[in-house]
């Protein structure tokens, strides 16, 4: 809709930007507009998509803490069915078939990856067949009585072993074709509670899909009966217990609080989950837009960069011509460019800087807590009562002792804890899931083995990998009192990896952000330089294209003594001595112009005067002589004086023609009336044929008709003087309207004009004649330029010269 609106209001004159200095500012306006616009719009959408996300992670979180919704469990224990068991049943009698039955059994469904589940299988005399955990049929029977409850799936029960949490145990009976039982079938399955910084979670984490516990922008509580219960996302300031008018009245309930927005969701009549985030902040909203604007920013400059590589192509010329960049283009580029290096410099050495801080704090922190940990490992544990000579040989007291030592201290401090015995191979883990199931090798990694057996090190940090996910481990001896190894205790820090790109990614974002911001401000104050340095030059120049020789010119004022100060100070000296200069040169000017009058004047006057002067001295002779034919040469004299008169006339009058061309009087003419009178005036004239060919109709002209008419004798008389050579003149007149304009041309049949003199043909005073003023084709020039018309000629030695006029017709 905006780019619709955008290119509509291109086409209205009035917001066209049509000057070349104003077309960055109105294009920075737009791109400003819509990225106002946009921002306004993604926050508005995302405000409303994070509240639905919100809600769909309240249910999430509340299916997760309720036991009544055991939905993957049922789908998990479907093929547990009599028959299945039937049929398996002898398989868990022998060792090696009852290890690989119980795998496939844990291993068969993906739901199960959520839950910590054990297998435990008895005889009909209620002896275990090879459970891996301690527990006696009697125990988990007496749970089943005393304290669980049903669910809504058959044979699936839940007990509660602290006021937040629960474990779902399923019993199956297995019977015979008879009816006879024959054994007994249990599982237990502990929902996890994972720390952020643990393996497991990262490892089986769904792709793309972040669950409530890692979720950084977001901390939930759950209160049940109105107690908030305790759990590891309790990281904001919830109340430990509700008021009854604390408890929402709607399913969803929308409350401020502070910088925090809560998303309050009534899940059942006793529980309710909350749901926090901090609000949006008005630097977000700067951020968002900083990102769309520099987005148009660099669109706009690629398809400029794409038309003009279009448009220039492979010429090597055009591209030397755009690489003449104007002071404008340089100073943004500078600018700009200047801000884009400072970012990657300072990004990549601040991001060098956070890889090596990082792997240096991360190794000092797990070397830390490995000293702590093998500290309290080592006081605890009874190594006569755990391992035999180093040999790893334990009974199950023993394990499950050592078991209960690493949950407790990965719980305290936070991590994942593994004891390897000196061989190399697996005694406990915090997380046995991961190594039950395979995913990892219940042996030591070979080069850490190699560090700790054959190098003795009391400490070793190396980088270890899983499938894509790369972590810190470190490894540490546990020592006797004689100082000898007999374990071998491990920690994986995934965390470190995450920790270190999300610290990357937190500081590029903060580093973008600024940059862009940084980036938008530089992009407008170069503008702004830009502008004002330009600006000063464009009136420089518009001052020196007004600069009239002869003409008032202004001066420009400038009040900052500055380096455009000095050129507008030059200017301004210029203006002054071009004033000077002007007068002189017009001064001189108009002396020469009267000095070349002045000359013509006496030389045309000059020419009749001699022949006068000379009759009237004969005439005067004759009379002192007494000569009989004093009469007769009286009356010569007389036709002689009278011929020398009518010349000087005449060069007076063309004098006068000439200096009044500017002087008109225009008005509604019929060109085919003016060329009509002339023609039937050469007509008279027998050793003459002239044709007029024109068009029927009028030829309506706007201009002095005077002038008009003299126009046409000026060109007749020069046609006619142009064939005196001939036996018989031949003149051809045609006038041919074309649309807005006629076109007049006077044809003779002389001898043409020489091609030196075709550039002299319209200057005033030339003339090819012997006589005569030279003033007669300027006047015509003159006349046809006033009224807005042209005039020229073709010609051909021997066969004569034609002379056109064009002239505007009257609508």
């Amino acid at each position: 809709m905006w780019l619709v609106l955008y290119l509509r209001l291109l086409r209205v004159k009035r917001f066209a930007i049509n000057q070349p200095h104003l077309k960055m500012a109105g294009t920075l306006f737009w791109i400003f507009l819509f990225s106002v616009s946009i921002t306004a719009i993604i926050i508005e959408a995302n405000r409303v998509k994070e509240w639905e996300t919100r809600k769909i992670l309240a249910y999430r979180i509340y299916l997760q803490s309720d036991p009544y919704n055991e939905r993957e469990l049922r789908i998990s224990f479907t093929y547990i069915d009599d028959d299945f068991l039937r049929q398996n049943f002898h398989r868990f009698r022998s060792e090696e078939p009852a290890k690989i039955l119980r795998d496939s059994i844990l291993k068969k469904s993906s739901y199960l990856s959520r839950y910590d589940s054990r297998l435990y299988v008895f005889d009909e005399n209620n002896k275990p067949l090879y459970n891996d955990a301690p527990e006696s049929a009697n125990t988990l029977n007496t749970i089943l009585r005393v304290q669980a409850k049903e669910t809504n799936t058959p044979f699936l029960y839940y007990y509660e072993t602290s006021f937040d949490k629960f474990t779902f145990i399923f019993k199956r009976e297995v019977k015979n074709e008879a009816g006879k039982t024959i054994g007994s079938f249990f599982i237990l399955s502990d929902p996890e509670q994972y720390t952020t910084d643990a393996l497991y979670p990262e490892l089986f984490r769904p792709a793309n899909q972040v669950s409530p516990e890692e979720s950084q922008a977001y901390t939930y509580g759950i209160y049940k009966k109105n107690i908030l219960v305790p759990g590891p996302n309790n990281k904001y300031a919830f109340a430990t217990t509700l008021k009854p008018e604390d408890f929402p009245e709607e399913q969803y309930d929308r409350r401020i609080r502070g910088k925090f927005i809560e998303l309050w969701y009534k899940a059942s009549s006793d529980k309710v989950v909350v749901i926090a985030k901090k609000r949006d902040s008005v630097i977000e909203a700067i951020t968002l837009f900083s990102y769309i604007f520099c987005a148009f920013l660099f669109l706009a400059a690629f398809f400029n960069l794409l038309v003009l590589v279009l448009r220039v192509g492979g010429s090597l010329r055009e591209i030397r011509q755009l690489l003449q960049w104007n002071i404008r283009t340089q100073v943004h580029s500078t600018i700009i460019f200047i801000s884009i290096l400072s970012f990657v410099i300072i990004g990549v050495a601040t991001i060098s800087f956070f890889i090596q801080r990082y792997e240096q704090n991360n190794q000092e922190r797990l070397s830390r807590t490995m000293e702590i940990m093998v500290n309290e490992m080592e006081k605890k544990l009874d190594r006569r009562q755990v391992f035999d000579d180093q040999l790893a040989i334990y009974d199950s007291v023993a394990n499950q002792e050592v078991q209960l030592l690493v949950n407790e201290v990965a719980e305290i401090h936070n991590v994942d804890v593994n004891v390897y015995d000196t061989s190399g191979n697996l005694h406990v883990s915090s997380q046995p899931i991961i190594y039950r199931e395979g995913y990892l090798s219940k042996k030591i990694h070979p080069l850490a083995f190699y560090h700790l057996n054959h190098l003795r090190q009391v400490q070793h940090v190396q980088q270890e990998k899983l499938s894509t996910i790369s972590y810190l481990s470190i490894y540490a001896p546990l020592r006797g009192n004689d100082g000898l190894a007999y374990a071998y205790l491990n920690i994986p820090y995934f965390l470190s990896q995450r920790e270190l790109k999300q610290e990357i990614s937190n500081f590029l974002v903060t580093i973008i952000n600024l940059n862009a911001f940084i980036f938008l401000i530089a992009g407008v104050i170069a503008l702004f330089i830009t502008n004002r340095v330009t600006r000063s030059f464009s009136l420089i120049s518009e001052k020196m294209k007004a600069v009239k020789l002869g003409g008032q010119n202004e001066e420009i004022i400038w009040n900052r003594n500055d380096e455009i100060g000095e050129l507008v100070a030059e200017y301004n000296r210029m203006v002054k001595q071009l004033e000077k200069s002007a007068d002189v040169l017009a001064r001189s000017e108009r002396e020469g112009a009267w000095r070349e009058m002045a000359r013509q004047v006496a030389h045309e006057i000059k020419n009749p005067l001699t022949p006068m002067k000379l009759s009237i001295q004969y005439l005067q002779k004759s009379i002192d002589n007494n000569s009989g034919n004093v009469k007769d040469l009286t009356a010569n004299v007389a036709k002689t004086l009278v011929e020398q008169i009518d010349h000087l006339s005449k060069i007076a009058f063309d004098f006068s023609q000439f200096a009044n061309i500017g002087n008109t009087q225009p008005e509604l003419i019929d060109l085919h009336e003016v060329l009509s009178s002339l023609g039937d005036l050469y007509r008279v004239n027998d050793n003459l044929e002239l044709r007029l060919n024109m068009n029927n109709g009028d030829i309506r002209l706007y201009a002095d008709k005077t002038q008009i008419n003299r126009l046409f004798t000026n060109l007749f008389q020069n046609a006619v003087e142009a064939c005196t050579t001939k036996d018989k003149c031949c003149i051809v007149i045609n006038a041919v309207k074309n649309q807005s304009v006629v076109t007049v041309s006077v044809q003779d049949n002389g001898e043409g004009i020489p091609a030196e003199m075709h550039s002299k043909i319209f200057t005033p005073n030339f003339t090819t004649k012997s006589s005569g003023t030279g003033l007669g084709l300027a006047i015509c020039k003159g006349i046809v330029e006033q009224a807005k018309g042209r005039i020229w000629f073709e010609t051909k030695k021997g066969e004569g010269s034609t002379f056109f006029v064009e002239l505007p017709l009257v609508n």
